[in-house]
C-alpha cells in the first residue's frame, strides 16, 4: 500500500492510480510523485513519475506495474521505452506512468513542468 506522504491529496483518487502506486512500492521504486494534471491536460488526469536503480530494475518496475494494471482489470497499457529501459512510459488511459533511471528523470525534470501552477491561477496584485 502506498504511503501517507504519496497519497496525501489523492484521497479520491481513481483505482487505476492505487493500483499504479501500489504496484511501484511493491517493486521498490524510488521517489515516486503523483501529479494531478486534470485540467492542464487532456492526455490523462494524472501522473506518476518514478525512478529506478538500473537499467534493470526500471524495467522489472515496468514489468510489474504492467502486469498489476492487467490483473487489476485496467486492459493492456501501453508501453514506450522498455527495450532501453532509461525511461519507460506507461499510458494506463487516466493515469501515466514514467519509471526514469535517476540521470534521465534529472535531465527531463517532468516534475517541474507538470507541478508549475497554471497561469489563471496565478493571482495577479
Amino acid at each position: 500500500m502506498p504511503s501517507p506522504v504519496q497519497m496525501s491529496g489523492f484521497d479520491a483518487a481513481p483505482p487505476a492510480l492505487k493500483t499504479a502506486l501500489a504496484s511501484l512500492e511493491d517493486s521498490k521504486a524510488e521517489q515516486i510523485v503523483p501529479i494531478d494534471i486534470h485540467g492542464k491536460s487532456s492526455l490523462a488526469d494524472f501522473m506518476v513519475i518514478a525512478s529506478g536503480r538500473s537499467h534493470r530494475h526500471v524495467a522489472a518496475v515496468a514489468e510489474h506495474l504492467l502486469k498489476a494494471l492487467k490483473d487489476g482489470g485496467y486492459g493492456n497499457a501501453r508501453v514506450e521505452g522498455l527495450s532501453s529501459s532509461d525511461w519507460v512510459l506507461i499510458d494506463a488511459g487516466d493515469v501515466i506512468i514514467h519509471v526514469f533511471r535517476p540521470e534521465i528523470r534529472e535531465f527531463y525534470n517532468l516534475e517541474k513542468m507538470w507541478q508549475a501552477p497554471d497561469l489563471e491561477e496565478e493571482t495577479v496584485h
